[in-house]
């Protein structure tokens, strides 16, 4: 299956029995300047089980030791593929991102490994009387991604003179959380089902 292996193979191949199988707990600061929306600065803090190898191949390693310039290179190479596992809707119409981010990081926090990086905008939007809707993702639901509260969803000052930021969290049928749990580190959900998605919260950016 294509979608979002690699968080399996590359970063999150502990053994763990339950689905989802890797958790990553995220901060998003949208970003702008006096009329326009430019982008977001995002920050994914892995769980324990999942960091755990990438801290022992960063070893000792110091913040800006070439091991963690190396380890954070593949990692982001790998979210690119996959377009930042997030989706930015104007409307119906879906915004675009640039190819590569501004800036990138890989960090150790005590056991957890911490990815940042700025996601910029294909081309800055308006932040006048628009709303618009992000969900960030594994769409295979490998991965849980998830804010913990609304207060890990920020806006900078430019943002903040013309927006509002809501936090929607699904609350997905028992019986499609007992088919997620029903799934092994084996399994994966048909692609049509889009698993991740139904689990995916919703930001929404209110601009007036």
């Amino acid at each position: 299956m294509k979608i979002a292996l690699f968080l399996i193979t590359l970063l999150f191949s502990a053994v763990v029995w339950s689905h989802p199988h890797s958790f990553i707990a995220m901060k998003t600061t949208f970003i702008g300047d006096s009329q326009h929306l430019t982008g977001m600065k995002m920050e994914w803090t892995m769980d324990e089980i999942t960091s755990a190898d990438l801290l022992y191949d960063a070893g000792n390693a110091g913040p800006d030791d070439v091991a963690w310039k190396k380890l954070a290179a593949k990692v982001m190479a790998n979210v690119l593929g996959q377009h930042y596992f997030t989706e930015l809707w104007s409307g119906k119409s879906r915004v675009k991102f640039l190819n590569l981010p501004q800036a990138y990081q890989l960090s150790r926090q005590g056991n957890q490994a911490v990815l940042t990086f700025t996601l910029l905008l294909g081309e800055p939007q308006p932040l006048q009387a628009r709303t618009y809707r992000m969900q960030t993702f594994d769409p295979s639901y490998f991965v849980d991604m998830t804010y913990k509260n609304p207060q890990t969803i920020m806006l900078d000052e430019a943002v903040k003179a013309h927006c509002t930021v809501d936090l929607h969290t699904p609350q997905p049928d028992d019986a499609l959380r007992q088919y997620a749990l029903s799934l092994d580190k084996a399994d994966a959900p048909p692609e049509s089902l889009d698993l991740g998605q139904q689990f995916a919260q919703t930001v929404t950016l209110t601009c007036h």
